[in-house]
């Protein structure tokens, strides 16, 4: 687990602009780590991490693409079920509110990498990374799980 540098860019929700900007990443050989991209009507927001911050920086210039830099934690995951909710539930357990999130497709080993926004950054870090070497954070109980019936509206039907 480390924190890294993730790069937001507002797009014109018109078609080739995300085509325009992954393409001139990929001529000067950046690579990708993970990403995602929201819409509106007017703009989408790709967020992304990759391989190399500097050229990142320097192609988005070169394009006349404005961008903010912003710390995210990443994370490699295996990729198997619960493994993000593993991460999930030990921010929860101290209190770390998730801004957002997202995945890579991929990774090394059959592992793939979990991008979290998260409220704090350096609490979050330090729980991330203590918590592989430390048997008693493994060992404390699952927080209980609210019954189904408290998140649905009076009167609807319980399957």
């Amino acid at each position: 687990m480390e924190t890294t540098k993730q790069i937001s860019v507002f797009l014109e929700n018109k078609p080739g602009r995300l085509a325009n900007v992954l393409s001139a990443l990929a001529r000067d050989k950046v690579n990708i780590t993970a990403m995602t991209v929201m819409d509106s009507h007017e703009h989408s927001v790709l967020r992304f991490v990759t391989s190399d911050l500097p050229k990142t920086v320097q192609v988005l210039k070169g394009l006349s693409t404005p961008h903010a830099e912003t710390d995210v934690l990443q994370v490699e995951l295996r990729n198997q079920p619960g493994a993000l909710s593993h991460v999930c539930e030990l921010l929860a357990q101290d209190h770390i509110n998730i801004d957002y999130a997202y995945c890579s497709s991929g990774g090394r080993n059959g592992k793939t990498v979990g991008i979290f926004k998260v409220s704090n950054t350096e609490k979050a870090t330090r729980l991330l990374n203590g918590s592989a070497s430390s048997p008693a954070r493994r060992r404390q109980p699952r927080r209980q799980v609210r019954d189904r019936r408290s998140y649905q509206a009076p009167g609807s039907a319980v399957y």
